[in-house]
């Protein structure tokens, strides 16, 4: 399993997708179809706030749904604990870097879908993960970023 695929998440972000697809279907969308058609059954819907903040939701609730009943169908559940080769980086891997001012960063790749940089989750398509991928501990990665190029070295890999 060295290269992963396209559009890999791990099992907690595609249950996170689930979730909220069916939170936005199952709870949401209902609430907004019944707030619409109380709004529609009051006469002008010109003027009804109701009827046209609901309309707005509503194509918004849609639009959202589309996207994740895609993004779940293209997705690959992986599990990083099966990753054969633990000592280079792959999809789902913990890696702590160390850079040239010896500040440390912990970081994960995950699906783009799951990614949160404040949390430490980095989308599998951004440029550090980009940069990281197949290396081993000890090895040096420079990633060019918004204020210039950054190089990091691989302190640890884990996979759990």
């Amino acid at each position: 399993m060295a290269a992963a695929p396209s559009n890999p998440v791990t099992a907690a972000g595609y249950a996170a997708m689930k979730a909220r697809y069916d939170h936005l279907l199952g709870t949401e969308r209902p609430e907004i179809v019944e707030i619409v058609s109380w709004a529609a059954g009051n006469g002008d819907r010109s003027e009804n706030g109701d009827y046209l903040y609901g309309r707005k939701r509503m194509r918004e609730i849609d639009r959202e749904l589309a996207h994740l009943s895609r993004r779940m169908k293209a997705a690959r559940v992986i599990d990083p604990a099966e990753q054969p080769d633990k000592t280079r980086v792959f999809f789902g891997a913990t890696v702590i870097l160390i850079d040239e001012d010896d500040a440390t960063r912990t970081v994960t790749l995950v699906g783009d879908d799951e990614q949160d940089a404040s949390a430490g989750r980095i989308g599998w398509s951004s440029p550090l993960a980009r940069a990281l991928k197949g290396a081993s501990v000890g090895d040096v990665r420079s990633v060019r970023l918004p204020g210039g190029v950054k190089e990091w070295e691989i302190d640890a890999i884990d996979y759990r």
